[in-house]
């Protein structure tokens, strides 16, 4: 063995572009005719030219003067703000709307993990690797997600057994959840963690005891904690390390 790493994917430089967005490969190609697309330094004539997708390709690699985008695979960590949804087909804006205009374009597409609802905000990652999404977002993985709720009437001291116990039933359901952990922080403020992800979960685990939830804020996903210098609306790429607390 020569202890070389995994040779780097090869693609096609048009179609590389296009799939980042930049552009129908028509479009790219343009580009490069224009000397807009430069490899370390130098432009690149050959649109159909094959070129390594290595880790250190946008630093290396200028489309009309700025940095490549990150290729595939990409995920991202978000501060999701309030009033914003996480789907393309709701209305309202949505949380992709907050990333680069091109971004919407790429292939393949950027999608949310789970969801938060538009009037939850926290912790909310968004990728283009399928297995990840499936891997966060599988009932077997029981990863944990953690909620800071603010509700509508104090606590009555009796929830943390009701959701630990692993017998609570939502309206409509026909399983019963799965146990959860509450913590309270306050007559009116809990920390709940659960390992499921079930249509609007944490709302409704505090309506069938008898209370509301006036504000709700995802603090964590696994391992991985809500950055505190990420501010409402922003977002960076998740590292690598940051992808392995996640699951620790």
């Amino acid at each position: 063995m020569n202890g070389a790493g995994p040779k780097p994917l090869m693609a096609r430089l048009d179609r590389l572009l296009a799939n980042l967005g930049y552009g129908s490969r028509r479009e790219v190609a343009a580009l490069v005719a224009r000397g807009q697309v430069v490899l370390d330094g130098a432009a690149l004539k050959d649109a159909g030219a094959k070129i390594a997708v290595s880790a250190d390709l946008p630093g290396r690699l200028t489309v009309a003067g700025q940095p490549l985008d990150p290729p595939a695979p990409l995920t991202l960590l978000m501060h999701k703000p309030l009033d914003v949804v996480c789907s393309h087909r709701e209305a309202g804006r949505s949380v992709y709307e907050l990333l680069p205009p091109r971004w919407r374009a790429r292939e393949p597409a950027l999608s949310t993990v789970g969801r938060l609802d538009k009037d939850t905000t926290g912790l909310l990652l968004i990728t283009d690797h399928g297995p990840f999404l499936h891997r966060v977002i599988s009932p077997r993985a029981e990863i944990a997600k953690r909620y800071v709720a603010t509700l509508d009437r104090p606590l009555r001291g009796d929830e943390g057994a009701v959701f630990a116990a692993g017998t609570l039933m939502l309206e409509g359901e026909k399983a019963p959840l799965a146990p959860a952990g509450l913590e309270p922080l306050g007559d009116k403020t809990a920390r709940l963690t659960i390992t499921e992800g079930r249509y609007h979960q944490v709302r409704r685990m505090f309506a069938a005891v008898g209370n509301h939830v006036l504000a709700l804020h995802r603090e964590s996903v696994g391992g991985l904690m809500l950055p505190a210098d990420l501010a409402p609306g922003d977002w960076r790429i998740l590292t690598a390390e940051e992808q392995a607390a996640l699951f620790a």
